[in-house]
């Protein structure tokens, strides 16, 4: 009766995640092409067209706005990358995007088999407890990305062979949205596993868990576009750029916390004082 009753609770997560197959592969590929398919790789084919039209949309949105409409508003037209630049990460990013939504992929074969903390409906735990376990999976998260992407650093043979990648955009006028995913696939799904290991830690609702992972994909576009948005506690991009000039600080995701109490912070308003300072002595 037990096994009974948790199988029919699985049964929710799987026809959850065939309800999301059918909406976007329905609309994006003839029948034949993906309904003969097993429910798994029906799920990885989900996950990559819907990554890949997310980065290419917010991208090309984002771009088109920041450096065409506001030209000269956010940034000096000199500090525009290059339509080669901006090619090439696209370049990167779509060779490692078949690897990257892997991991959502294998993510809810897990919840799917019972094997993680994850749960299928808000009534369950209730909004008070919903919005808990969100603080916490984030806080979890925002932990795990922080020493990951540290320890990219830190550990050179790792950097040198994964992260080294990433870190060719270390100019303004090379970062750009697109640059966003433009990392080598072991370390892109380095980076991106905490969200993973937090479900067999952290209560998590299965939707809000797959819309955070795809959150990701638009949060790293934010933080490449060099515009320094200056809303505290937020790691935004005037912080991320920085890390890829100085290489090492501000090795955050969502916020400043962890590099604040782990003393990598820099933050950019004090660097441009440091600069203006810099230029005045050098007169």
């Amino acid at each position: 009766m037990a096994a009974a009753v948790e199988n029919a609770y699985l049964m929710q997560f799987v026809d959850e995640t065939s309800f999301y197959n059918r909406i976007v592969l329905s609309h994006l590929l003839p029948s034949n092409l993906w309904e003969p398919l097993p429910h798994f790789p029906q799920t990885w084919l989900r996950n990559f067209l819907a990554g890949t039209l997310l980065y290419f949309i917010s991208g090309f949105l984002w771009c088109f706005y920041i450096y065409y409409l506001k030209i000269n508003v956010y940034l000096a037209k000199d500090a525009i990358p290059t339509i080669k630049a901006m090619g090439l990460q696209m370049y990167v990013a779509m060779k490692s995007m078949p690897w990257y939504t892997l991991l959502p992929t294998v993510s809810e074969y897990m919840i799917e088999h019972g094997w993680t903390k994850c749960y299928s409906r808000l009534g369950e735990f209730g909004w008070i407890l919903y919005f808990v376990y969100i603080a916490i999976y984030l806080v979890f998260v925002e932990f795990g990305i922080y020493w990951m992407h540290r320890e990219l650093h830190d550990i050179k043979p790792l950097y040198k062979l994964l992260h080294a990648t990433h870190h060719i955009y270390n100019k303004q006028n090379t970062l750009s949205p697109f640059a966003g995913l433009a990392f080598h696939p072991v370390d892109g799904i380095l980076q991106a596993i905490p969200h993973v290991i937090a479900l067999f830690i952290v209560p998590i609702h299965f939707t809000t868990h797959i819309g955070l992972l795809f959150i990701e994909a638009i949060w790293t576009a934010n933080i490449h576009d060099c515009i320094h948005g200056n809303i505290w506690p937020i790691m935004g991009a005037g912080y991320h750029t920085i890390h890829h000039t100085t290489y090492k600080h501000n090795y955050g995701h969502y916020t400043i916390w962890m590099d604040w109490m782990f003393g990598s912070l820099k933050d950019p308003l004090l660097e441009e004082d440091d600069n203006k300072d810099g230029s005045k002595k050098a007169k």
